[in-house]
């Protein structure tokens, strides 16, 4: 990664679909990209939870990261979710990301035969996937969604891989963090939750891969330079604020998300189907909250 330090406010940024047809919307990807990048954070992550991955052909997500990495000047940090359910898939999608130049990936566990993996099928998984990988390999635990919690042990045992390099926790779990920490002291661990940024920068985390910074990139930055300048007193207060907008919008999922960067002055756009649109009220009470 170019002798680079990996860590900061990643934007894990949304798909943009045009309303008539559900196909990319390429160019709104790229002026959202410059807009949270013009906004100091870190860097992007395309194709994860936010970004609707799930809903996205491997030719879109190949298409997807080359929009978005044309936008990403060389010092800041461009990564794409390439979780699959098959091994061979998730090295396919590590090897199509790395073609287009992301710095990194961040792969999820197969989740949907959850009930009959272990340690063992998931140590295998990430270990087959980083040997293919041109590039680093962040695992990414999102429990809420794949029904299958990444223990910290299992960390340790992919700290042996030299291409595995860190983790973003998802699990809400201010605990779970600390232990991660604890297992691989050494790797680059980000927090997946904007309601526990400062939790985790307490806990040595070097950064976040949040929702909240897809509408309010600015507030996360400058709750990481509050902390890290010493001032715990202005980023616990940005925290509270940043909670309440975790709690009340990105909790409820892309759409939600989508609506609150369309009240910002981003591209929200609609979401993919079967994924249901949000409703006007709903709509209406996020930006009264944003307008707050």
């Amino acid at each position: 990664m170019t002798g680079r330090t990996l860590g900061g406010i990643l934007v894990p940024v949304t798909t943009p679909f045009e309303p008539a047809t559900g196909e990319l919307a390429l160019p709104h990807a790229v002026h959202n990209a410059r807009r949270l990048l013009a906004d100091g954070v870190d860097g992007l992550v395309v194709a994860g939870t936010t970004g609707e991955a799930a809903l996205l052909e491997p030719d879109e997500h190949r298409r997807l990261i080359a929009a978005v990495r044309a936008a990403v000047p060389g010092d800041r940090w461009l990564m794409a979710g390439t979780g699959a359910e098959s091994t061979r898939a998730a090295v396919a999608l590590a090897r199509a990301a790395a073609a287009e130049g992301v710095d990194a990936v961040l792969v999820r566990p197969p989740s949907y035969y959850h009930a009959a993996h272990s340690a063992d099928s998931l140590a295998a998984y990430y270990m087959a996937v980083a040997d293919a990988s041109p590039v680093p390999v962040l695992v990414y635990n999102i429990p809420k969604h794949t029904h299958l919690p990444v223990p910290p042990e299992l960390l340790s045992r992919l700290a042996a891989h030299s291409n595995i390099v860190g983790a973003k926790d998802s699990s809400g779990d201010v605990h779970n963090l600390r232990a991660y920490r604890a297992a691989v002291p050494g790797w680059a661990m980000f927090v997946g939750s904007g309601s526990l940024l400062v939790p985790a920068l307490e806990a040595g985390c070097v950064g976040g891969i949040v929702g909240v910074a897809c509408f309010a990139a600015a507030r996360c930055g400058e709750l990481l330079a509050a902390f890290r300048a010493g001032n715990l007193g202005r980023a616990e207060t940005l925290q509270r604020r940043l909670a309440a907008l975790d709690q009340e919008i990105v909790a409820r999922g892309p759409a939600a998300i989508k609506a609150a960067m369309d009240a910002v002055g981003l591209y929200g756009g609609p979401v993919r189907d079967p994924l249901a649109p949000l409703a006007a009220p709903d709509r209406e009470r996020i930006g009264q909250l944003l307008a707050a």
